[in-house]
């Protein structure tokens, strides 16, 4: 009997290693291959080998990239577009959430409820309408229009996670903050982000990730060579008029490098995220 559970033991430990194994492969393979193709020889995807580096590696890709095309200027414009969203929806979101909170007010659960509304549609829905509030105050081929539009669709759902944070926080420290005479910024600003940094943390990333590589709005509001973002430039190396997959992995493989640094630097911070908070009722 004990022969038989440990070789039915075995069985299943082989089956699942089989299957993580395939599962892995299915997930690492075309990740492995775009690093392969940045570096490989030729600039169309059937010149490639089907096995990840074989054959000759160069660095000519990238080279062309930085060299004879407007590679940095998509890099700048995505950067600036993918900062100021962040800058923006992290301070409204928390100072919404803060707001919904810590305060009493008339309409708060239907203002709360029509967030939620809002995000349930797809942004897609609105595009017409956003296309026409944006030509009629000039925002239209402007990189503060693109940010507006972004910062638009974040506040919503982050200001409902961010205010669901907010309300594990003991409003002890609240109550013994304003009775040494801090004022509401004071106690927003002092007290509520420090112990609520992990989700802020989170909130930034989410909102630094989101535009960075997002190709529809940029589509509709960028209209100008020179305000294109990386998705945009991107595209071009492999649209109908080119086949330029290589140069498309090396601008990809460079896209990375930024979320690396600021993953490496916000792990702690992320971790920390998906817990609970520091003082709790």
């Amino acid at each position: 009997m004990r022969r038989n559970y440990r070789a039915i033991q075995t069985v299943n430990k082989t089956v699942i290693y089989i299957i993580f194994i395939l599962i892995s492969f299915f997930v690492f393979y075309p990740l492995v291959y775009t690093v392969y193709a940045a570096f490989a020889q030729g600039n169309s995807i059937a010149n490639l080998n089907i096995v990840p580096f074989k054959g000759k590696l160069t660095l000519n890709h990238f080279k062309y990239l930085f060299t004879q095309t407007d590679y940095w200027l998509w890099f700048k414009n995505t950067l600036i577009i993918a900062l100021w969203t962040t800058l923006l929806t992290v301070i409204i979101s928390s100072l919404s959430a803060y707001v919904f909170s810590r305060f009493r007010f008339t309409f708060k659960k239907p203002l709360l409820m029509s967030l939620l509304v809002l995000q349930i549609f797809p942004s897609f829905v609105g595009m017409i309408a956003i296309y026409a509030i944006l030509f009629r105050i000039g925002g239209l081929d402007t990189l503060w229009g693109l940010v507006l539009v972004y910062v638009a669709g974040n506040i919503p759902y982050n200001t409902w996670m961010v205010k669901s944070y907010m309300d594990t926080v003991s409003k002890n420290l609240d109550e013994a903050a304003r009775i040494d005479g801090a004022s509401h910024f004071r106690i927003y600003r002092q007290i509520i982000l420090p112990v609520t940094k992990p989700i802020i943390t989170f909130l930034a990333i989410s909102s630094f990730t989101g535009p960075w590589m997002d190709f529809i709005f940029p589509k509709m509001v960028l209209l100008s060579s020179e305000k294109q973002t990386l998705a945009l430039g991107l595209f071009n190396f492999v649209s109908d008029k080119k086949n330029e997959f290589t140069n498309f992995a090396a601008g990809s493989l460079v896209i990375a490098i930024p979320f690396v640094i600021f993953f490496l630097l916000t792990q702690k911070q992320m971790m920390m995220s998906m817990g609970t908070a520091a003082v709790k009722e």
